[in-house]
């Protein structure tokens, strides 16, 4: 393990005024993004599509790096060019995730286990062969009566620091994403109780397993009301309490922290982000706090593209105005 390189890419991946492309979806998950545009879910289209958003002109002003899916990883543009040398030749980190998705935790309804940890060392060292230099593995929390269980808490906590480990032992930064679900009613105080108990479970986890701090970047979730929550509440009261929970959990040698939209609409995903940098400033929060966006940054373009090869160059620059977008909220900057 070379910690100067992990944390040389760690800082990197935190530069000023750029954040993460979540560009990792699963072959599930993207056929139901292209099925809400009609679009036919095979290797052709679904490397089409990745190609326009990393060959957008201004990709490399707001994107340091992006989350692959391993068939991406592997792929060539329609020009010849690997996607690794694509994105590398732009200053652009390419990373994979490497979790193998979430499954029913037995004996415990309603909660879920991140798999994909057998055969791991070797997966890692393959991906450090194709030119990958960071990872992803996202474990989920739901929140709901009697949820959720310490268990799934320790268990999923505990993953996410082996995971961890095996990646610095090969030599890739490992993204650490314990994401406590949006879905349900309950309120921003009872999402800040979860995260904070979860994000201080990982940490004890991490150290106990010698992973060193200043080579991850911590993608969690906003402290954020539940979406059926009668009153949800705004962005400076999120911004507030997100701050107040990664003050209390997350160590300062943690140079960054990405935070994932989690199914937030696109708009109250910057306005959030925006107001939280607010906030950090004022609270003098150690942290580079920016954002690790895929459905925030990709749905709107993504309607525009349908497709289509005419729609290419208008899906793009809808691409770029997200973007942008995120790039000064990540600055606390967006009006």
């Amino acid at each position: 393990m070379d910690k100067n390189e992990l944390k040389k890419i760690a800082n990197l991946m935190v530069s000023p005024k750029k954040g993460i492309l979540a560009a990792d979806e699963s072959t599930g998950t993207i056929q139901k993004r292209f099925d809400s545009i009609g679009v036919v879910s095979n290797e052709i289209n679904r490397r089409d599509w990745r190609q326009l958003l990393f060959q957008t002109d201004t990709f490399s002003d707001y994107i340091s790096g992006v989350i692959l899916f391993d068939e991406t990883l592997r792929q060539k543009t329609t020009e010849g060019e690997s996607i690794v040398d694509l994105l590398t030749k732009q200053g652009i980190i390419p990373g994979i995730k490497v979790d193998k998705s979430t499954h029913p935790l037995a004996l415990f309804e309603s909660e879920v286990i991140t798999e994909g940890l057998d055969g791991l060392r070797s997966r890692l060292e393959e991906y450090l062969e194709l030119g990958a230099k960071f990872t992803k593995w996202r474990s989920v929390i739901n929140i709901g009566n009697n949820l959720p269980s310490d268990f799934a808490i320790d268990i999923n906590s505990y993953h996410l620091a082996l995971y961890a480990a095996l990646c610095q032992e090969v030599g890739l930064v490992p993204i650490v994403e314990p994401e406590v679900l949006m879905d349900g009613n309950h309120s921003i105080e009872e999402c800040a109780d979860v995260t904070l108990k979860t994000l201080n479970k990982v940490f004890m986890y991490l150290k106990q397993s010698n992973v060193y701090l200043e080579g991850i970047i911590l993608k969690p979730n906003m402290v954020v009301s539940g979406k059926e929550c009668n009153k949800r509440a705004n962005s400076e009261l999120v911004a507030k309490k997100t701050i107040e929970v990664l003050k209390e959990s997350v160590p300062s040698e943690v140079p960054g922290i990405a935070f994932l939209s989690g199914g937030q609409a696109d708009q109250e995903s910057i306005d959030n982000l925006n107001a939280i940098n607010i906030e950090a400033k004022k609270e003098n929060a150690p942290w580079e706090l920016t954002y690790s966006y895929g459905r925030g940054l990709q749905s709107s373009p993504l309607q525009i593209w349908r497709g289509d090869t005419k729609n290419i160059k208008k899906a793009q620059k809808e691409f770029e105005k997200r973007g942008l977008a995120a790039s000064l909220a990540r600055e606390g900057l967006y009006k």
